[in-house]
């Protein structure tokens, strides 16, 4: 057999070894499988160059809590040594003894170390700007094989979205921040500072693609994947030729203008997702030639929200992700969760393990 990707290998695995396995040493025990977690395939963007590393026979595994430590131990003890002429064991990132990857864990442990949040309880506003897209598409965007008690898609289910009010608060963030610094890019470079314009206006379009992600209703993925998934969404990827123009742009008029149309682009995305949007993305700075985002346009966003506890969120702040890009705090739930209370003022409390780099 020869896989075309990774998921496809990891269904055959499933479907041929792991599976049979599972239903002959732990009849009826509720389970589900699926191709889940860390690794360029779980978003199905696997490629050639991505099988020199944590590439392979993977699989995660989720049954009761008391029980994980058996089923492992049974799937070490039972596994054959390959299956579609691949080793069932080898090193990985983190581990470099030779090991099976069928991760075997609790549903729970297994969602709650990954978003930062305790998945077992209701969530508050302040809970839902913990996860990183790309924590919660660790869980959603790979393929689910076998769900025998419906946990884990019920919890897919609830991570299709952020609620309507936090979606509201987290659009508005991104706004504010683009309002913040998008004067500097002309002003930077009219003082002839055009490395600090090419910074400020790199920053500037960091922060449009995470707007149209959040403008689709698309969960985020780590920087590597971050343009390709980008181009791929129906409406903001329009924007992609105006962002890379402003990127190239030699001076800062140029940049600026870029930057501009593609706002106004992502404007246009809003209006059609049904938030709130002024008649334009933005508007003249004072008496400078330079450009700001429309006054009215955060305001009018934040005011689409109607729960008070999404209310009562500090402005300009938003999920973790639109604000820290240190990747030890990103892929670590704890971090997130504790960093997030620091600025929403919630209890931030959360039992887990620390995440891992998404890699592949």
């Amino acid at each position: 057999m020869t896989a075309a990707n990774g998921a496809d290998l990891a269904r055959a695995y499933w479907e041929r070894v792991v599976g049979p396995l599972l239903h002959r040493g732990f009849p009826g025990l509720p389970h589900a499988a699926g191709r889940l977690g860390t690794g360029s395939d779980v978003l199905g963007l696997d490629d050639a160059t991505s099988r020199d590393h944590d590439w392979g026979l993977r699989l995660t595994l989720l049954v009761p809590a008391g029980r994980v430590a058996e089923v492992g131990e049974f799937l070490a003890a039972e596994l054959p040594g390959g299956f579609a002429g691949m080793p069932t064991r080898f090193p990985a990132t983190g581990d470099p003894r030779p090991a099976h990857r069928v991760e075997v864990a609790d549903p729970d442990a297994f969602a709650t170390a990954r978003l930062g949040v305790d998945v077992t309880r209701p969530w508050t506003a302040a809970d839902w700007l913990v996860p990183t897209g790309q924590a919660v598409l660790e869980l959603t965007a790979g393929p689910l094989f076998t769900d025998t008690d419906g946990r884990t898609a019920r919890l897919r289910e609830r991570l299709t979205w952020y609620p309507r009010d936090v979606w509201h608060h987290v659009v508005a963030c991104d706004w504010q921040r683009i309002d913040q610094e998008l004067p500097f890019v002309g002003r930077t470079g009219q003082v002839g500072d055009d490395l600090g314009s090419r910074v400020v206006t790199a920053r500037l379009v960091r922060a449009a693609v995470h707007l149209g992600f959040l403008l689709e209703q698309r969960w985020v993925p780590y920087p590597k994947w971050e343009g390709t998934a980008f181009a791929a969404l129906p409406r903001a990827s329009a924007a992609a030729p105006a962002l890379t123009a402003a990127l190239a742009a030699g001076a800062w008029p140029q940049r600026q203008a870029a930057l501009c149309e593609a706002l106004e682009h992502l404007l246009r995305v809003q209006r059609t997702a049904g938030l709130p949007a002024t008649p334009t993305a933005t508007t003249p700075f004072h008496d400078r030639p330079f450009r700001c985002v429309d006054p009215a346009l955060v305001p009018a966003v934040l005011a689409g929200a109607q729960d008070p506890a999404v209310r009562a969120l500090p402005p300009g702040a938003g999920a973790v992700e639109q604000w820290v890009d240190a990747v030890d705090v990103l892929v670590d739930g704890r971090r997130r969760a504790a960093v997030g209370a620091a600025v929403t003022g919630a209890a931030g409390r959360v039992d887990q393990a620390p995440g891992v780099a998404p890699g592949g």
